[in-house]
């Protein structure tokens, strides 16, 4: 497809702080920026955490969510959504309720859960409120499998696990799912999709041998929401955003940055560019 090159992109990342820079909404923002789109944010919680896991989160009342919001609608057209940590019930209701008349623009939802450390990033009691509130107003849902068990609210360990678990998440309003299948073996990172009709198709990689992983889920679906604001089908937005993480992954790969799982490389066309330049 032509792309405008003359047209500003802007994407909204509304979600949790990460004070290591990898995932979060630092992570959403590095991704708009590699992906030619202007990034701006709305903070739902702050977290203390590194490479080796979450040590502390602070909520954000939600009056302040709901201001952050409407500051940004007010002022600057959105072209796409991203919807990543929501730590509370109370929070989901207020982003839902100030997106609700905004249902018609490209909404992607990441429903964090897990840090890649394992440590709880939400309150139980939000996970079937955002299937309630938020589902229906996304274009596209990103679980990977330890939140699309929790959401359909059994285990999933077999790829036909996988599939009946998409398809039941689809059915709940989104266009579109993504359960990202990268954690059933060490071998392959094959995501599942599913559009409405039922149509179901796997995305198949092989796994990139690293344990720089941190941030990927936030990276894939703020890649998502950059190519819906370029108006790029569903389909193709999320296969590009799937290349982009890839090449991320697979630049990152070498990159110590701390002394667990460090963040992937969100500028590695930008990076490759210069380092060619020396």
């Amino acid at each position: 497809m032509i792309i405008d090159k003359n047209k500003n992109f802007h994407v909204l990342t509304i979600g949790g702080s990460d004070s290591s820079g990898g995932a979060g909404i630092q992570g959403d923002l590095k991704t708009f920026s590699a992906l030619s789109c202007y990034g701006m944010s709305v903070i739902t919680a702050l977290t203390a955490q590194n490479t080796q896991g979450v040590q502390e989160v602070q909520d954000i009342p939600s009056k302040f969510i709901s201001s952050q919001i409407t500051s940004i609608f007010d002022d600057i057209r959105v072209d796409a959504v991203k919807i990543g940590m929501l730590f509370n019930a109370s929070v989901v209701k207020t982003v839902a309720k100030c997106l609700y008349e905004y249902k018609d623009l490209p909404i992607v939802l990441d429903p964090v859960m897990f840090a890649k450390s394992g440590d709880r990033l939400i309150e139980e009691t939000a996970i079937e409120v955002i299937k309630k509130n938020l589902f229906p107003l996304a274009t596209i849902v990103t679980p990977n499998i330890a939140e699309a068990a929790a959401l359909v609210g059994r285990h999933i360990q077999s790829p036909k696990d996988i599939e009946i678990a998409t398809l039941e998440l689809c059915s709940l309003g989104p266009e579109a799912i993504v359960v990202k299948g990268g954690n059933l073996t060490t071998q392959r990172s094959d995501d599942c999709m599913v559009t409405k009709g039922n149509r179901l198709k796997w995305l198949k990689q092989k796994r990139i041998p690293t344990q720089n992983t941190h941030g990927t889920g936030c990276t894939f679906s703020s890649a998502i929401a950059s190519f819906l604001a370029q108006s790029y089908s569903i389909e193709d937005a999320i296969r590009l955003a799937k290349k982009y993480l890839t090449g991320a992954l697979k630049a990152g790969s070498d990159i110590s940055i701390g002394t667990g799982k460090g963040p992937v490389m969100h500028f590695y066309k930008t990076w490759k560019k210069q380092i060619k330049k020396i």
